[in-house]
Protein backbone atom coordinates (compact mmCIF):
# COMPACT_ATOMS: atom_id res chain seq x y z
CA UNK A 1 0.00 0.00 0.00
CA UNK A 2 1.38 3.92 -0.63
CA UNK A 3 1.34 6.26 1.31
CA UNK A 4 -2.49 7.64 0.63
CA UNK A 5 -3.88 3.79 1.19
CA UNK A 6 -2.13 4.35 4.69
CA UNK A 7 -3.53 7.69 6.05
CA UNK A 8 -6.94 6.56 4.91
CA UNK A 9 -6.94 3.63 6.79
CA UNK A 10 -5.63 5.09 10.11
CA UNK A 11 -8.00 7.85 9.43
CA UNK A 12 -10.90 5.48 9.09
CA UNK A 13 -10.21 3.72 12.37
CA UNK A 14 -10.19 6.99 14.43
CA UNK A 15 -13.27 7.81 13.41
CA UNK A 16 -14.51 4.71 14.72
CA UNK A 17 -14.17 6.17 17.90
CA UNK A 18 -17.07 8.84 17.00
CA UNK A 19 -20.03 8.42 18.82
CA UNK A 20 -23.56 9.75 17.77
CA UNK A 21 -24.34 13.37 19.70
CA UNK A 22 -20.35 14.10 20.01
CA UNK A 23 -19.12 17.33 19.75
CA UNK A 24 -16.10 16.76 17.68
CA UNK A 25 -12.79 18.48 16.29
CA UNK A 26 -11.77 18.34 12.67
CA UNK A 27 -8.29 18.67 12.15
CA UNK A 28 -6.46 20.00 9.20
CA UNK A 29 -3.55 17.96 6.73
CA UNK A 30 -3.53 15.48 4.38
CA UNK A 31 -4.63 12.61 7.14
CA UNK A 32 -6.97 14.32 8.97
CA UNK A 33 -8.60 14.51 5.36
CA UNK A 34 -9.43 11.31 5.57
CA UNK A 35 -10.89 11.79 8.82
CA UNK A 36 -13.03 14.63 8.11
CA UNK A 37 -14.60 12.34 4.71
CA UNK A 38 -15.37 9.75 7.29
CA UNK A 39 -17.09 11.95 9.30
CA UNK A 40 -18.73 12.92 6.61
CA UNK A 41 -20.33 9.80 5.55
CA UNK A 42 -21.43 9.37 9.25
CA UNK A 43 -23.77 12.53 8.91
CA UNK A 44 -24.73 11.59 5.48
CA UNK A 45 -25.53 8.34 5.24
CA UNK A 46 -25.94 7.06 9.10
CA UNK A 47 -27.85 9.91 10.36
CA UNK A 48 -24.95 10.96 12.83
CA UNK A 49 -26.03 14.03 14.85
CA UNK A 50 -22.76 16.00 15.63
CA UNK A 51 -21.49 19.30 16.57
CA UNK A 52 -18.52 19.93 14.46
CA UNK A 53 -15.54 22.85 15.18
CA UNK A 54 -12.74 23.07 12.51
CA UNK A 55 -9.19 23.82 13.11
CA UNK A 56 -8.61 26.20 9.62
CA UNK A 57 -10.52 27.65 7.29
CA UNK A 58 -9.39 24.89 4.59
CA UNK A 59 -10.70 22.17 7.13
CA UNK A 60 -14.38 23.66 7.46
CA UNK A 61 -14.23 24.24 3.51
CA UNK A 62 -13.97 20.25 3.15
CA UNK A 63 -16.51 19.55 6.05
CA UNK A 64 -19.06 21.48 4.62
CA UNK A 65 -17.71 19.95 0.84
CA UNK A 66 -18.76 16.67 3.21
CA UNK A 67 -22.51 17.35 4.23
CA UNK A 68 -20.65 17.99 7.93
CA UNK A 69 -22.37 21.67 9.56
CA UNK A 70 -19.60 23.64 11.15
CA UNK A 71 -19.69 26.11 14.12
CA UNK A 72 -17.28 29.13 15.08
CA UNK A 73 -15.41 27.53 18.29
CA UNK A 74 -17.09 30.22 20.19
CA UNK A 75 -20.61 28.22 19.98
CA UNK A 76 -19.21 25.41 21.87
CA UNK A 77 -17.93 25.00 25.68
CA UNK A 78 -16.30 21.86 25.01
CA UNK A 79 -15.10 19.44 22.54
CA UNK A 80 -15.63 15.27 23.28
CA UNK A 81 -13.43 14.14 20.44
CA UNK A 82 -10.67 15.86 17.80
CA UNK A 83 -9.24 13.53 14.99
CA UNK A 84 -6.07 15.19 13.83
CA UNK A 85 -2.75 14.11 12.26
CA UNK A 86 0.70 15.42 13.45
CA UNK A 87 4.31 15.26 11.71
CA UNK A 88 5.94 13.41 14.52
CA UNK A 89 5.15 10.98 17.12
CA UNK A 90 7.61 10.32 20.22
CA UNK A 91 7.76 7.20 22.40
CA UNK A 92 5.99 9.38 25.23
CA UNK A 93 2.84 10.36 22.33
CA UNK A 94 5.00 14.10 22.81
CA UNK A 95 3.91 15.64 19.38
CA UNK A 96 5.35 18.05 16.32
CA UNK A 97 2.29 19.42 14.37
CA UNK A 98 1.99 22.53 12.20
CA UNK A 99 3.76 21.68 8.64
CA UNK A 100 0.04 22.22 7.61
CA UNK A 101 -0.18 25.77 8.76
CA UNK A 102 -3.14 25.23 11.48
CA UNK A 103 -1.24 25.03 14.21
CA UNK A 104 -2.65 27.73 16.47
CA UNK A 105 -5.83 26.60 15.50
CA UNK A 106 -5.14 23.37 16.43
CA UNK A 107 -3.51 24.08 19.51
CA UNK A 108 -6.67 25.88 21.21
CA UNK A 109 -9.04 23.01 19.70
CA UNK A 110 -7.05 20.11 21.87
CA UNK A 111 -7.27 22.52 24.70
CA UNK A 112 -10.44 22.60 24.72
CA UNK A 113 -11.24 18.46 23.53
CA UNK A 114 -11.17 15.36 26.10
CA UNK A 115 -9.91 13.25 23.86
CA UNK A 116 -7.17 14.12 20.70
CA UNK A 117 -6.72 11.18 18.65
CA UNK A 118 -3.92 11.37 16.59
CA UNK A 119 -3.84 9.66 12.77
CA UNK A 120 0.07 9.39 11.11
CA UNK A 121 1.42 6.86 8.93
CA UNK A 122 4.32 4.89 10.48
CA UNK A 123 6.91 7.11 9.20
CA UNK A 124 5.58 9.92 11.52
CA UNK A 125 7.10 7.63 14.59
CA UNK A 126 10.21 9.11 15.78
CA UNK A 127 12.39 8.40 18.58
CA UNK A 128 13.47 12.02 19.23
CA UNK A 129 11.34 14.64 18.40
CA UNK A 130 12.65 16.98 15.55
CA UNK A 131 14.56 13.50 13.91
CA UNK A 132 12.06 13.85 11.01
CA UNK A 133 10.63 17.12 11.09
CA UNK A 134 11.08 21.10 11.72
CA UNK A 135 9.14 23.02 14.77
CA UNK A 136 6.93 25.55 13.08
CA UNK A 137 6.87 28.48 15.11
CA UNK A 138 3.87 31.10 14.56
CA UNK A 139 4.95 34.41 14.72
CA UNK A 140 3.67 38.18 14.54
CA UNK A 141 4.97 40.20 11.26
CA UNK A 142 5.77 42.86 12.94
CA UNK A 143 9.77 42.55 14.08
CA UNK A 144 9.96 39.45 12.56
CA UNK A 145 13.72 39.67 11.66
CA UNK A 146 14.13 40.12 15.47
CA UNK A 147 11.90 37.15 16.51
CA UNK A 148 14.11 35.25 14.22
CA UNK A 149 17.31 35.86 15.85
CA UNK A 150 15.80 34.79 19.57
CA UNK A 151 14.97 31.84 18.12
CA UNK A 152 18.18 31.03 16.44
CA UNK A 153 19.24 31.74 20.06
CA UNK A 154 17.97 28.70 21.04
CA UNK A 155 20.68 26.36 19.09
CA UNK A 156 18.13 25.93 15.83
CA UNK A 157 17.84 27.42 12.20
CA UNK A 158 14.51 29.24 11.29
CA UNK A 159 13.62 29.37 8.13
CA UNK A 160 10.42 31.56 6.91
CA UNK A 161 8.31 29.35 5.23
CA UNK A 162 6.85 30.69 2.16
CA UNK A 163 3.96 30.11 -0.48
CA UNK A 164 4.85 30.45 -4.33
CA UNK A 165 7.61 32.46 -3.64
CA UNK A 166 5.90 34.36 -0.84
CA UNK A 167 5.63 34.42 2.88
CA UNK A 168 3.39 31.77 3.88
CA UNK A 169 0.44 33.77 6.21
CA UNK A 170 -1.43 31.72 8.62
CA UNK A 171 -5.84 31.56 9.32
CA UNK A 172 -4.89 34.02 12.20
CA UNK A 173 -2.56 36.46 9.61
CA UNK A 174 0.67 35.58 11.51
CA UNK A 175 3.95 34.20 9.69
CA UNK A 176 5.51 30.43 11.09
CA UNK A 177 9.27 29.56 11.27
CA UNK A 178 10.28 26.68 10.76
CA UNK A 179 12.85 25.73 13.19
CA UNK A 180 15.36 22.94 12.31
CA UNK A 181 17.21 21.27 15.13
CA UNK A 182 20.29 19.46 13.89
CA UNK A 183 20.26 17.43 17.25
CA UNK A 184 16.88 17.09 17.51
CA UNK A 185 14.80 18.38 21.13
CA UNK A 186 16.26 16.68 24.03
CA UNK A 187 14.09 18.62 26.30
CA UNK A 188 10.80 19.22 24.64
CA UNK A 189 9.10 20.81 28.10
CA UNK A 190 12.00 23.54 28.37
CA UNK A 191 12.16 24.22 24.45
CA UNK A 192 8.47 25.20 24.20
CA UNK A 193 9.01 26.92 27.54
CA UNK A 194 11.81 28.76 26.02
CA UNK A 195 10.20 29.22 22.94
CA UNK A 196 7.18 30.99 24.49
CA UNK A 197 8.69 33.42 26.38
CA UNK A 198 10.11 35.52 23.50
CA UNK A 199 8.44 38.32 22.34
CA UNK A 200 6.78 37.87 18.83
CA UNK A 201 6.10 34.03 19.39
CA UNK A 202 1.98 33.26 19.31
CA UNK A 203 2.34 29.86 19.19
CA UNK A 204 4.65 26.90 18.50
CA UNK A 205 4.02 23.13 17.59
CA UNK A 206 5.46 21.10 20.24
CA UNK A 207 1.93 19.49 21.22
CA UNK A 208 3.21 17.89 24.94
CA UNK A 209 0.43 15.83 27.27
CA UNK A 210 -2.13 16.27 24.31
CA UNK A 211 -2.79 13.04 22.21
CA UNK A 212 -4.81 10.70 24.38
CA UNK A 213 -5.00 7.96 21.23
CA UNK A 214 -2.31 7.60 18.32
CA UNK A 215 -3.50 5.98 15.32
CA UNK A 216 -0.64 4.40 13.67
CA UNK A 217 -1.07 2.43 9.97
CA UNK A 218 1.96 0.25 9.25
CA UNK A 219 2.26 -1.53 6.02
CA UNK A 220 0.85 -4.92 7.60
CA UNK A 221 -1.41 -3.68 10.53
CA UNK A 222 -3.08 -0.17 12.11
CA UNK A 223 -1.84 0.28 15.83
CA UNK A 224 -3.69 2.01 18.45
CA UNK A 225 -1.12 3.54 20.71
CA UNK A 226 -2.59 4.88 24.46
CA UNK A 227 -1.46 7.46 27.06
Amino acid sequence: MNAEDLKRMAAEKAVEFVEDGMTVGLGTGSTAYYAIKAVGRLVTEEGYELTCVATSLQTERIARESGIEVLDMNAVESIDLTIDGADEVDPSLHLVKGLGGALLREKIVAAATDTEIIVVDSSKVVPKLGTRSPLPVEVLSFGSDHTARKLRALGCDPVLRTKEGEAFITDGGNLIYDCHFPEGMDHPYHLEMKVNTIPGVVENGLFLDVAKKVVVAHPDRIEVLER
